[in-house]
């Protein structure tokens, strides 16, 4: 088999899932068939590209919409899918795109579960505005929170954005950061001071005063957008403070990048699932001493565990995502856990296939016969998900606060 080609998946003879509803694995299926369909040709391009010459994956993203995978987070009211779970569903549909492209499961995951969930908030008529179009896919979605010097803390004294009352209405001016999706956005959710609470808005990207930069070019992740945007003398009218309400903003924010941390951690298992059936393939057919590679002890007690924290780690986005669909807004401990497990293991399955592979796995291509290389795409994607959404760190604080209490933690 040609490093080209995708290895047989393994999840399903290894995993037994026991706790997603039958809505759910539905929709797994269908997204695993568009995912193979639409990003895996994809893949590649994206993962190789640079930012600012090959741009956003719109042609990638117009298949999603057109096949109604926008749908699926939200309810029939609003042009949804009206799930059940749709949480669960939708963590479900990010490992599915994530097991393809990192880049992909991350627009994605901004679009609907950042900007699209965060409009959940709004006003009925906000929602006719901005949310149906996000989920007929006619519109990209944007959600800004991180500033250069605020992005775990987003304590009314750390946010610089400000939104000043007037007559009229508001006025914004500030500055963000890392906003993905923001150089295609119709639209960017923002955070914002309001006298000394935090208040949301829904900027139009269209608005004078709304700038946003030339991509940055990182070192993974390359079709997931970020961008700087400034924001000067931007006029805003009360239409534009999402719900309609001052001061819901942290907790509007809170609640949105909780709902993240799944999608991340469902985004890191499908990396992880890509790199162990990459690794697997590999070891089986590469021989050295006159035997697969597979029979060294080493690789067999490797990939015992790593099969067995895969498991783990889709249980637990999968828990948490229940958790969220039964009502609770913040489902933790499961939520800071799924995510640093998931998003931790993505990057050590990387790193193992990368050895696996040996200098195929360090090659980008190589330059003989033009065969790419197989995971080391994968390892640069994966790190970013132990940064975003709030660092691990930040999210082992956040267990460390349900074993001992706030008192001890704080």
């Amino acid at each position: 088999m040609p490093p080209t080609q995708h290895p047989v998946r393994h999840a399903d003879r290894l995993y037994h899932d026991l706790l997603s509803p039958a809505e759910t694995l539905d929709v797994r299926n269908r997204v695993r068939k568009i995912a193979a369909e639409v990003v895996a040709p994809a893949a590649g391009r994206i993962a190789n590209g640079d930012e600012r010459v090959d741009g956003f994956p719109q042609d990638v993203f117009d298949s999603l919409g057109s096949a109604n995978l926008f749908r699926v987070p939200f309810a029939a009211e609003v042009g949804g899918e009206g799930l059940k779970h749709p949480i669960t569903a939708t963590a479900a549909a990010i490992e599915e795109l994530a097991y393809y492209s990192s880049s992909i499961a991350a627009v994605f995951d901004v679009h609907c579960i950042l900007a699209g969930n965060a409009l959940t908030h709004g006003t009925a008529a906000q929602q006719r505005r901005w949310l149906r179009p996000v989920i007929e896919g006619s519109i990209v979605g944007a959600f800004a929170t991180t500033e250069p010097n605020a992005s775990s803390d987003l304590s009314p004294q750390a946010v610089q954005t400000v939104a000043e009352r007037t007559r009229e209405g508001w006025v914004l001016n500030g500055r963000k950061r890392w906003i993905s999706n923001a150089p295609v956005a119709g639209f960017i959710v923002t955070l914002a001071r309001t006298g000394d609470r935090l208040s949301m808005f829904i900027v139009d990207t269209s608005l004078p005063g709304v700038r946003v930069g030339e991509p940055d070019l990182k070192m993974g992740n390359r079709g997931q957008l970020t961008a700087d945007v400034w924001l000067e003398n931007v006029e805003l009218s009360d239409e534009n403070l999402l719900g309609g309400v001052e001061g819901h903003g942290l907790r509007h924010a809170l609640a949105t990048l909780t709902l993240g941390r799944i999608g991340i951690a469902a985004a890191g298992v499908g990396m992880a699932q890509a790199a162990f059936d990459h690794a697997v393939a590999h070891l089986g057919r590469r021989h050295a001493f006159g035997r697969p590679v597979a029979a060294n002890q080493h690789w067999q007690f490797l990939m015992a565990e790593r099969a067995t924290e895969i498991e783990n780690a889709r249980s637990l986005y999968l828990k948490a995502a229940l958790r969220r669909d039964a009502g609770e807004t913040f489902p933790e401990p499961e939520a800071a856990m799924a995510k640093y497990y998931g998003s931790r293991l993505a990057v050590d399955m990387a790193r193992d296939a990368v050895q696996a592979f040996g200098g195929l796995g360090f090659a980008r291509e190589l330059s003989a016969d033009g065969t790419p290389g197989p995971v080391e795409a994968l390892y640069r994607d994966s790190k970013i998900g132990e940064i975003y959404e709030g660092t691990n760190e930040i999210l082992k604080w956040v267990i460390a606060r349900t074993i001992f209490g706030k008192e001890i933690t704080k």
